[in-house]
């Protein structure tokens, strides 16, 4: 996880997930040959990119997203930058709204779609609210999970 310090540290699920080392914070000039989550990608994730999550792990980009734009994300280190497909976001500051997803969900939700369901539901765990992800998805992620690409 890339953080840049942006969004509330008492509500930050990527520090929450760092913390139990669940996730591990990365220097901006470090390197992260896993799949990415980025608004900077240009492919969407899909079960493609299994075996490089398999073998590299998943990265986020946490920032905040009212500031999304003032973040120089692109000098970012990440050969494996992809975008997640339309979700719905279960944390309580965004409930409901498309795509405003915590460093949490979006991990989850990218590895739900490789085929890591277990450690998708593992990261989600630690939050009052995980379970709602899920419940407010699934379908969207059996559906893209199922997709070649």
């Amino acid at each position: 996880m890339w953080d840049f310090g942006q969004c509330d540290v008492k509500r930050c699920t990527g520090r929450k997930l760092e913390r139990m080392r669940l996730m591990r914070s990365l220097r901006l000039t470090q390197r992260c040959n896993g799949v990415v989550l980025s608004p900077t990608g240009t492919r969407t994730v899909s079960k493609a990119d299994a075996e490089i999550v398999r073998e590299y792990g998943v990265g986020v980009v946490d920032c905040s997203w009212a500031k999304v734009d003032e973040t120089d994300i692109r000098k970012l280190k990440a050969p494996n930058s992809r975008l997640l497909p339309f979700l719905v976001a279960a944390n309580p500051v965004n409930y409901g709204r498309p795509l405003k997803l915590t460093c949490a969900e979006a991990a989850a939700a990218a590895l739900y779609i490789t085929g890591f369901k277990d450690d998708a539901r593992a990261v989600m765990r630690p939050f009052k609210w995980g379970h709602s992800f899920f419940e407010l998805n699934e379908e969207l992620l059996d559906r893209y999970a199922e997709c070649a690409d």
